[in-house]
C-alpha cells in the first residue's frame, strides 16, 4: 500500500482500484477474507476508535486522480474521509471479471469498517453501474449488508449514465479527441453488448434495475446537463420521478450546456453552492449518527 500527500489531504493506496483520501494519514491494516480461484482476497481497515464520516466517489471512467482530489476537498474540509471507486474499460465490458470484483471490494471495505459512518455517496457516470453492482451484492445476503445502507445518509449522482449509454459513454471516454477509432469502438460495443448477453449485458441489466429500484432511501442530488449524451437529462428525469414515487427527498440541477462530468468545470461556484447547500440538509442525520456511534463506542470502554 502506497502512502501520498500534498498540502490538502493525504492519499493512501488501498487496491488497484480504490484510494483513500483523508485529511491526515490513517492507519491501515490488510485482512485476509480467504481465496477465490486460488487468488488470496483481502480488505483493509482503519485502526480508528472513533467515527470516520466517508464518502463514498464512484469516479467516471478514467478520472484522473487531480480531477477527483477537487470533489474530494470539498468533503475533506467537512471533516469526511473519501473513498475513490475507478474502473477500466475492461472491466466495464467483462463484469464477472471486473467491475463485480471492484464493487465486492467496496462492500467488504464498508462492512469491516463499522466506524466509517455517516457514509455519502457521489457518484459520476458510470459510477453508477458500479454502485449497482455493489447493491447486487449487499441485495445477496441483506441481513448482512443493512447496515451499510442504514448508515448511507445522501446520494449525489453527477451525469448519471444508465446502461443504454454505455456504447455511447465509453468510447468517448477512451477517445474523446479521435471520432474515427471512437466510432470504430462505438461499433464494437454494440457488437460487444449483443454477442456476450450472458457474460456481461444480462450483469448490466440487472445493475442498471437495482440502481433504479435502489436499496438506499437517503436524499439524493441529481445533476445533469441538456447537452449531455451519456447521461441524459431525460434519463436521468425518469429516474428522479422513481425515486420520488419511492418516497425519496430529490434534490435537482439541470443546466443547459455543460459537458458530461463537466458541470464543475464550466459552473464551479454555483457547482459547489449547490452541493454543499445539499451537504447542509443532511447535518441533522450526521450529528445524529456520529452520537450514536460515539456512545456505543463510549459503552465498550
Amino acid at each position: 500500500m502506497s502512502v501520498t500527500s500534498d498540502r490538502q489531504f493525504s492519499k493512501q493506496t488501498l487496491t488497484k482500484n480504490l484510494d483513500l483520501l483523508t485529511a491526515d494519514p490513517v492507519k491501515v491494516s490488510k485482512i485476509n477474507l480467504g481465496s477465490q480461484q486460488n487468488v488470496p482476497i483481502q480488505t483493509s481497515v482503519l485502526e480508528t476508535d472513533r467515527p470516520r464520516p466517508l464518502v463514498v466517489m464512484l469516479a467516471w471512467m478514467l478520472a484522473r486522480h487531480k480531477h477527483l482530489a477537487k470533489y474530494a476537498q470539498i468533503y475533506i474540509k467537512r471533516g469526511y474521509d473519501v473513498l475513490t471507486v475507478s474502473i477500466t474499460p475492461w472491466q466495464l465490458l467483462w463484469p464477472m471479471k471486473g467491475c463485480q470484483l471492484v464493487a465486492d471490494e467496496v462492500v467488504q471495505f464498508l462492512d469491516y469498517n463499522k466506524n466509517c459512518q455517516p457514509i455519502i455517496l457521489h457518484g459520476f457516470s458510470v459510477g453508477g453501474y458500479v454502485w449497482g453492482e455493489a447493491m447486487v451484492r449487499m441485495k445477496e445476503d441483506l441481513p448482512r449488508y443493512q447496515p451499510i445502507i442504514d448508515r448511507i445518509i445522501g446520494q449525489t449522482w453527477d451525469s448519471a449514465a444508465d446502461v443504454t449509454e454505455i456504447s455511447i459513454g465509453l468510447p468517448l471516454a477512451v477517445f474523446p479527441n479521435n471520432p474515427i477509432v471512437r466510432a470504430a469502438l462505438e461499433k464494437y460495443v454494440r457488437y460487444h453488448l449483443k454477442t456476450f448477453h450472458d457474460v456481461a449485458t444480462i450483469h448490466y441489466l440487472r445493475a442498471s434495475q437495482l440502481f433504479h429500484t435502489t436499496l438506499v432511501q437517503a436524499p439524493a442530488l441529481l445533476l445533469v446537463s441538456e447537452m449531455d449524451p451519456v447521461g441524459s437529462a431525460s434519463s436521468n428525469k425518469r429516474l428522479k420521478e422513481t425515486w420520488e414515487s419511492m418516497g425519496i427527498k430529490m434534490s435537482w440541477k439541470c443546466w443547459e450546456d455543460s459537458k458530461h462530468v463537466s458541470h464543475y468545470l464550466k459552473y464551479r461556484d454555483e457547482y459547489t453552492d449547490i452541493l454543499e447547500r445539499f451537504l447542509d440538509s443532511l447535518k441533522p442525520k450526521e450529528e445524529d449518527m456520529q452520537q450514536q456511534i460515539s456512545e456505543k463506542l463510549q459503552a465498550k470502554l
